[in-house]
């Protein structure tokens, strides 16, 4: 497919998968239509990138389906950047690097973990060709225990199914923050948002999901 051909596709996906499934803010729709998902894929699956459905990656892992992605950093409700203050996203599971671009478009400042360092060095070598050479930070390891150093988080992502949520996340997440993750067992999750409020823990159910799983001291 040429460059145009993947133009096309990817206004379609926003707009038969993202749009009409009930995807409104009008940033998340603009990151979208920035990042080049077909750049994110095996060459043998890049006809298929704007598919309605999950992509391998290699090592066992995918990049998830547009929808889920999209509906992940809606729940997550990204503040505007502002001025040169951004907010500081953990992302759990770096994978292909496909959020990651999305989440520094919206102005985030991404700290994202990887356990498989062969994907965390393909994403990094990824995102720089791509233009994407600021506001990332990469770490190889437990994803389940997050990245203590640095915390705490406005806001947190994990791209992979847990058995519950991690204490570790929780624990890095900042007051006022949230953290969209999926719960449950191997074979089905449910997408969750937990935010914190003074000290207080809330979890908020929002649709049925399949992931890979969370692999790590605090998951599977």
């Amino acid at each position: 497919m040429t460059k145009s051909d993947f133009a096309r596709e990817r206004q379609e996906m926003i707009e038969s998968q993202l749009r009409a499934r009930g995807i409104s803010d009008p940033r998340v729709l603009a990151a979208f239509a920035r990042v080049p998902r077909e750049a994110f894929v095996p060459e043998a699956y890049r006809d298929d990138a704007y598919g309605d459905h999950p992509v391998p990656i290699g090592e066992g892992q995918t990049v998830s389906q547009p929808y889920m992605v999209a509906l992940m950093i809606q729940e997550l409700k990204l503040p505007d950047p502002v001025d040169e203050s951004r907010c500081r996203v953990l992302e759990i599971g770096t994978g292909s690097g496909y959020q990651t671009a999305l989440l520094v478009e919206m102005g985030c400042e991404v700290y994202t973990v990887e356990r498989i360092p062969t994907l965390s060095r393909k994403a990094q070598e990824r995102l720089a060709a791509l233009g994407y050479r600021e506001h990332i930070h990469y770490r190889v390891g437990d994803g389940t225990l997050g990245w203590p150093e640095e915390a705490p988080f406005e806001r947190i992502t994990v791209g992979a199914g847990a058995p519950r949520v991690p204490p570790s996340l929780a624990a890095q997440l900042a007051d006022g923050g949230v953290m969209v993750i999926p719960v449950g067992d191997e074979l089905q999750q449910e997408l969750v948002v937990v935010e914190r409020c003074g000290g207080k823990i809330t979890q908020r159910p929002v649709c049925g999901c399949v992931f890979v799983r969370l692999i790590g001291r605090e998951g599977w």
